[in-house]
């Protein structure tokens, strides 16, 4: 009886013995493999991500986890899931400030291959020898049109003005003057308003506080011969105001509603017909054809700069630039770093994740992977693509990647809604607003 015991307990034993090594021999094999997980900044392109980690993952085996923040949620999200057992192993940061915040996270990718497919290096955040993060996309923003509308409204024998195309629009007074004339006729042009509505719902705000102050903020280091500010005196602010206040008097919605307006509302009303303008980038059109019955046709659908009333208008071009930069978790294992690496690789090299980047998202690529015939098919990338060769017009750089902090673009976002909602002066606005910048530049030295 004791041997058949010992004899069962041995065999007990070896089979517990063998299943533990079994799980340790797969774990060693999915170690080896590792995976990647990539913290999606932009919503509107979630579902294209995660199609494309579904497609890598069944052609590689290697499992590919893809999260999104939430708008204006980033920098608090990645917070949150950096300090998980199982953190990003791709994020991504949004220049030089983002840098300061998230270095010791961010692994040196000089001696990658996705650094060294880079168009121009100089794109790169380095600091000292290393490369830190490295774009991946090029984009713009400005006025986006609907020449049918704007046609339709040269057409009107009673217009005010003396233009007959959108084309002809070059400096702040010619646009105000079309927009507040428009408004007057929008029965006739079959619109709710001019321009879509001002997006102020939680986390909407970032074509204000980020975007459009980017014109503002590029005169003044402009000025300043330099491409950042401790402090700022906002010394544009009347220019700033000049085109925010346009919007917001000639709009689809009235300036009092704008707190419950996202930017998902003012594509829609762009998309349908509703207005015949709207602040965006060039990633909107994919915005335009996820709406339900939307009209706008491709051949209709412009740029104009955002002209402010400084007096460079008419030399002003669009706002191009990125800050879209990725970067590789530092702390995350050796495998799970190669395997990003891989998939980051894949993206640029592959034929089938070329295409994903170009047709899917519609991103212009800054790698020389790419030939001059890869480019986006959408009418909104083609147009930053073709104002990239231009040289007529000078470029209005993404410079609010130097903003000082999500806070103060919060903040600053905040108090514009408080002024478009009629319960706070624009002076306050500037004083509060050049207030924050310095307080927060001074919490990013420190």
């Amino acid at each position: 009886m004791k041997f058949k015991k010992v004899i069962a307990l041995s065999l007990v034993f070896l089979m517990a013995v063998g299943l533990f090594a079994g799980c340790g021999s797969k774990k060693e094999e999915g170690d080896d493999k590792g995976s990647v997980y990539y913290l999606n900044f932009k919503p509107e392109v979630s579902k294209q991500w995660e199609t494309i980690a579904k497609e890598y993952e069944d052609e590689t085996g290697v499992k590919v986890k893809v999260s999104t923040a939430a708008s204006g949620q980033y920098e608090t999200t990645l917070k949150s899931e950096i300090a998980k057992k199982e953190p990003p192993t791709l994020f991504q940061i949004n220049g030089p400030i983002g840098y300061k915040t998230w270095s010791a996270y961010c692994m040196d990718l000089k001696d990658t291959d996705f650094y060294k497919n880079l168009s121009d290096p100089s794109l790169a955040v380095t600091d000292g020898d290393g490369v830190y993060g490295i774009p991946y996309v090029v984009e713009g923003f400005g006025i986006i049109y609907n020449d049918a509308i704007m046609q339709q409204y040269f057409a009107l024998a009673d217009k005010a003005v003396s233009i007959g195309s959108a084309d002809e629009i070059q400096d702040f007074d010619t646009l105000k003057a079309v927009a507040e004339d428009m408004t007057k006729h929008k029965e006739e042009l079959g619109i709710d308003g001019v321009f879509s509505s001002t997006s102020f719902s939680p986390g909407e705000d970032w074509r204000w506080q980020t975007h459009l102050a980017n014109v503002p903020i590029f005169y003044e280091y402009k000025d300043n011969d330099t491409n950042d500010m401790d402090k700022i005196e906002f010394s544009y602010n009347k220019e700033y105001k000049n085109l925010f206040d346009l919007y917001l008097n000639n709009s689809t919605v009235e300036p009092g509603l704008v707190g419950s307006k996202t930017v998902n509302d003012s594509m829609a009303e762009f998309a349908l017909g509703k207005s015949a303008m709207v602040q965006n980038g060039n990633w909107g059109w994919g915005q335009v054809t996820e709406t339900d019955g939307y009209v706008v046709k491709a051949e209709d659908v412009k740029f104009m700069p955002l002209y402010t009333g400084t007096d460079d208008d008419k030399d002003q071009g669009l706002c191009l630039g990125t800050e879209n930069y990725f970067c590789v978790n530092e702390k995350a294992s050796d495998a799970d770093k190669q395997a990003t690496l891989d998939f980051m690789n894949w993206l640029v090299t592959s034929e089938k994740g070329k295409k994903f980047m170009i047709e899917d998202m519609g991103f212009i690529m800054p790698f020389s992977t790419f030939d001059s015939s890869e480019q986006p098919e959408d009418p909104l990338a083609q147009q930053i693509a073709a104002a990239l060769q231009d040289d007529s017009k000078t470029v209005v750089n993404w410079v609010f990647t130097t903003f000082p902090s999500q806070t103060f673009k919060d903040d600053f976002g905040a108090s514009l809604l408080e002024y478009a909602q009629g319960n706070k002066e624009w002076d306050d606005v500037v004083s509060d607003m050049t207030a924050s910048w310095a307080s927060e530049k001074e919490a990013i030295a420190d």
